[in-house]
């Protein structure tokens, strides 16, 4: 009994990747500590995202040990159970603005959160099997499999999710190496493609748009938000006004303060200084994604584990950009520090394949 405790610990020991761990468990506790305060000092707020990072990291631990090969031959079953769930969510789903989630009792579990892992594990599994760099036939095939649960999740409607979900999928067709005239190709069919998607937005959506490029034009209505955010953000200073006395928050300026402006919060009452150190970890976490994309020993491996920190990129940059008003709003959390359970559940679940190309690289041809 006890060789076997110590073989499988040692096991555990080398399969998981313990500088990219203690990085994630730096953020994840930064969020502990920013959602008591965002939450007025309510535990429950604490304990309810102490929970679903526990369940992550549990995730996360059972893929790391699980090898990419395997992984792989899984992909198409994982993609098309993700996918099945979306029809679900039009029937039954729940939220306020939009059916985002589906209420199983103890948690939601919102289906366009786990196609930002499955899609990318799609097109890597794709692109494996085909020659790169990818020709227009195997282009078109990967813009179906990322384009279907694009349209779904905006008829949601969620933009920020498709948006995302989207990008994980474009990155991991970008790592294939996909020529750059083709990219500009692409880019170039998208920006005149914007005056058509404009009249398929919501009202809400264009609102947002257009508060971005002017919010003091309503700032008691669609402005609020963003001035709100941006009056936070400013008064923190370099050292922050303290734990738990911001008072954007804790006087209800600052929507969503435990969600979408979550990082509000932290500018708030951590200063530039604190906001320094997490994006300090979050540089450590995707270089650290990279370095071991880089150094995986399989096409598969390497797409998937390079698109899944590109997208997490992504999340940082797109929320960072949206609480300072330099992007519209659309939705998207900061990563492991926003409240959210299927979102932090998928994103460490992802880190968990990440660990499993680097323990299971040496066995791999």
């Amino acid at each position: 009994m006890i060789a076997w405790l110590r073989d499988w610990l040692l096991e555990f020991l080398d399969k998981v990747d313990w500088p990219l761990l203690l990085a994630l468990s730096a953020v994840m506790v930064v969020s502990l500590i920013v959602q008591h305060s965002a939450g007025g000092g309510d535990s429950h707020v604490v304990i309810a995202q102490g929970a679903r990072f526990v369940a992550g990291i549990g995730g996360m631990v059972l893929l790391s040990r699980v090898s990419p090969a395997r992984l792989r031959n899984w992909t198409p079953i994982a993609f098309a159970l993700t996918l099945a769930l979306m029809p679900v969510v039009f029937a039954i789903g729940s939220g306020r603005s939009a059916r985002l989630w589906i209420n199983l009792g103890f948690f939601y579990l919102q289906p366009g959160e786990l196609l930002k892992l499955t899609v990318p594990m799609m097109v890597a599994w794709y692109l494996h099997r085909s020659p790169l760099p990818p020709n227009w036939r195997t282009l078109a095939v990967c813009a179906l499999i990322i384009g279907i649960p694009v349209v779904l999740i905006i008829k949601q409607p969620d933009l920020g999710t498709g948006m995302l979900v989207a990008a994980s999928g474009a990155f991991t067709v970008f790592l294939a190496g996909i020529a750059w005239w083709r990219i500009g190709l692409f880019a170039g069919l998208g920006a005149s493609a914007l005056p058509v998607a404009w009249q398929f937005l919501m009202p809400y959506q264009k609102d947002r748009i257009l508060t971005f490029i002017n919010p003091e034009s309503d700032p008691l209505r669609t402005g609020w938000n963003i001035i709100q955010s941006k009056i936070a953000i400013g008064s923190g200073g370099w050292f922050g006004k303290g734990w738990g006395q911001g008072s954007q928050a804790h006087l209800d300026f600052l929507p969503e303060h435990t969600t979408d402006f979550a990082f509000s919060v932290l500018s708030e009452e951590w200063g530039w200084i604190g906001v320094s150190v997490v994006f300090a970890l979050y540089l450590f976490i995707v270089g650290r994604c990279l370095w071991i994309a880089a150094n995986a020993r399989d096409g598969y491996s390497r797409l998937l584990a390079g698109a899944l920190a590109m997208t997490f990129s992504v999340y940082v940059l797109v929320n960072g950009a949206m609480i300072a008003g330099l992007l519209p709003v659309v939705g998207v959390p900061m990563p492991l520090l926003s409240y959210g359970g299927t979102s932090a559940v998928s994103l460490l679940a992802g880190f968990g394949i990440v660990m499993s190309v680097r323990a299971h690289r040496k066995f791999m041809s």
